[in-house]
């Protein structure tokens, strides 16, 4: 295993690829933010398989042209980790036409009901000729790619960032790619998925091992990053449990609150989602029931003072 970087194609787009076991590449989009996520290249000698693909039609490209550096081989099997459009809009031009996009069932159907919805909350950024290509394999609860001598398990630990998150777990390598249900350094958002059921996810991750983790979005760190993330969802369980006492709002609760020792965390006004999130559920609805997330997203504006910052 090396730690070596490579450069993207396009500099600007401050994108890295790191090899944290053989053959096993984290593709680091920096510095992380909204819509700036990381991908996975698993390189076998005749096939590579791609964790996750991008946002805008320029940041695919470039990845597809850091796949070209590693391997002749076509990227022709993806995995989308979850339906944001960060994390899947690159599907038709990482992969083509004819690739396989693997993904849990409930990532599709709520792929396909959001669309490209995603562009309209961050109307600024250059998304360009992107379009929705979905998942054409979809799994319950786990999933096995034998891929040559490597095994990718696929698992689905219930509702976290979203009700339909997948992790893969390589269990030779002990590499975990997380997707967003853990970033380091980057605030967690459970608004369409569930705290409790994020900090259970945790666990079962926890139980697995991991050496090195590749989370959605931030660098790559080791198993710390668990305890980090579970440290937060807790907090957030805290004051949402004291705001509801108070008779405050998630948005009264949050102005309040301040973010303690998570301020230097990437996109912080995500605490105001998580705590909507957390309002629901101490008041016992189901973990991963349907808020309105648009209206929360404009309460998130006010919080925040002004749109979240978007580097895509």
């Amino acid at each position: 295993m090396s730690t070596s970087r490579l450069a993207a194609p396009d500099a600007p787009l401050r994108a890295g690829l790191e090899e944290v076991a053989d053959g096993v590449f984290a593709y680091v989009q920096r510095v992380g933010g909204w819509c700036v996520n990381n991908a996975g290249l698993l390189v076998e000698p005749d096939r590579v398989t791609v964790v996750d693909t991008v946002a805008t039609e320029a940041r695919a490209h470039a990845l597809r042209a850091t796949v070209a550096q590693l391997t002749a081989a076509e990227p022709k099997l993806l995995v989308n980790t979850h339906f944001h459009g960060d994390h899947t809009f690159g599907n038709a031009i990482v992969g083509g036409p004819g690739a396989t996009v693997v993904a849990h069932e409930r990532a599709r159907t709520e792929m396909a009901a959001a669309g490209l919805g995603l562009t309209g909350l961050f109307p600024a950024v250059q998304w360009g000729g992107i379009d929705v290509m979905l998942p054409n394999v979809t799994y319950t609860d786990r999933l096995t790619l034998h891929l040559g001598d490597r095994t990718a398990e696929l698992l689905h630990l219930g509702p976290a960032h979203t009700t339909g998150d997948t992790v893969v777990w390589l269990p030779g390598e002990r590499v975990l790619f997380a997707g967003d249900v853990l970033m380091r350094g980057c605030t967690p958002f459970t608004l369409m998925g569930s705290v409790a059921g994020s900090l259970a996810a945790i666990e079962q991750l926890r139980a697995l091992g991991p050496r090195v983790v590749v989370g959605g979005h931030g660098p790559v760190s080791g198993p710390e990053v668990l305890d980090e993330t579970a440290g937060y969802l807790r907090w957030v369980q805290r004051l949402a449990d004291g705001g509801r006492a108070a008779g405050l709002s998630p948005l009264e609760t949050a102005r309040e609150a301040g973010f303690a020792e998570y301020g230097d965390w990437l996109d912080r006004e995500r605490l105001l989602g998580n705590l909507h999130r957390a309002y629901a559920e101490a008041a016992g609805g189901p973990l991963g029931e349907p808020l309105d997330a648009v209206a929360v997203f404009r309460e998130m504006v006010e919080f925040h003072g002004r749109p979240p910052e978007c580097f895509a």
